[in-house]
């Protein structure tokens, strides 16, 4: 019995369809813990009249969500929404494109181009913005100081980045594309290196230019995976509040307020659970929209 025991459970974990759910199990787990039981909670905080000091939960059905999108401040931050991930993700993956074509090339200091690279994704995100606050500051602004040294303005004309409303949208714009490159420029890379060399080198012998060959063979092959880049970076840019959190809070008067910082704004500053938790799952069918659509094009790319 002792003997034949051991052999039993090896033969029981060896089965493929017992180690396959227990591999994935503990990724499953965390998957529900963290994300799963948060949403749901939302949505029953969405239905109901929760407040920060209330004792009781009543339910109110869509009362919330009627009340929220009426708002001049919902209807804003909507808009504002869609320019920032919009925005961002198309300079994002213009830019990663370039840096991904430029690092495929083998060139003296490689590595320390890279590390510089991937900084802005490992060095924490709260620490580099705060950063940028310093960088932005209107007294203080490196940026305006140089300006004024190269003699592009004057001692009157500082730029107030975080006080204009197109300069305060700009800014968060172009720190969030910062934050967001290294992930697109890495994923890119991959595909690139995907692609078998003898297509090029056959490309090149039939006399294709670098612009041929990037806009017929390198481009068209990397687009699925371009594709799952872009959703990554479209999903962060729904999702993410720490930049607007850190650099404006949503001012100057909500032209930089995104979804995400008024559900917060309102749910967690504001002590109004029921209509933050309301805006937040307003999200949801909007991320699901666009994740349908990028697959289904990914999808599409890889069959032709």
């Amino acid at each position: 019995m002792k003997h034949g025991e051991p052999r039993r459970r090896a033969s029981w974990v060896d089965r493929a369809e017992w180690l396959g759910p227990l591999m994935i199990g503990p990724a499953v787990l965390y998957i529900v813990l963290v994300l799963g039981v948060p949403f749901l909670l939302a949505l029953y905080y969405s239905v109901s009249d929760i407040s920060m000091g209330s004792r009781t939960l009543g339910f109110v059905g869509l009362k919330n969500f009627a009340s929220v999108i009426q708002t001049t401040k919902f209807q804003t931050s909507l808009w504002n929404t869609f320019v920032f991930a919009i925005v961002s993700q198309v300079l994002v993956m213009v830019l990663a494109t370039v840096l991904a074509l430029a690092l495929s090339r083998d060139f003296r200091g490689k590595w320390f181009v890279r590390l510089l690279i991937l900084l802005p994704w490992v060095a924490p995100i709260s620490l580099g913005t705060i950063g940028w606050l310093w960088i932005l500051d209107s007294t203080y602004s490196v940026i305006n100081w140089t300006l004024e040294a190269l003699g592009l303005i004057g001692p009157a004309g500082w730029y107030m980045w975080l006080g204009v409303p197109w300069l305060a949208m700009g800014s968060v714009i172009t720190i969030h594309v910062w934050r967001i490159l290294p992930l697109a420029t890495v994923i890119l890379m991959a595909g690139l290196t995907s692609i078998p060399h003898d297509i090029h080198d056959a490309a090149q012998v039939d006399g294709a230019g670098f612009s041929r060959r990037l806009f017929q063979i390198t481009l068209p092959l990397i687009r699925p995976i371009a594709l799952v880049a872009g959703l990554f970076g479209l999903v962060l840019a729904f999702t993410d509040m720490i930049v607007i959190f850190v650099l404006t809070r949503g001012g100057p008067y909500d032209t930089t307020q995104v979804l995400a910082s008024l559900a917060f704004f309102t749910g967690i500053q504001g002590g109004d659970l029921a209509e933050g938790a309301a805006i937040a799952v307003f999200l949801f069918p909007l991320l699901v929209a666009v994740a349908i659509a990028f697959l289904r094009v990914a999808r599409r790319a890889e069959v032709q």
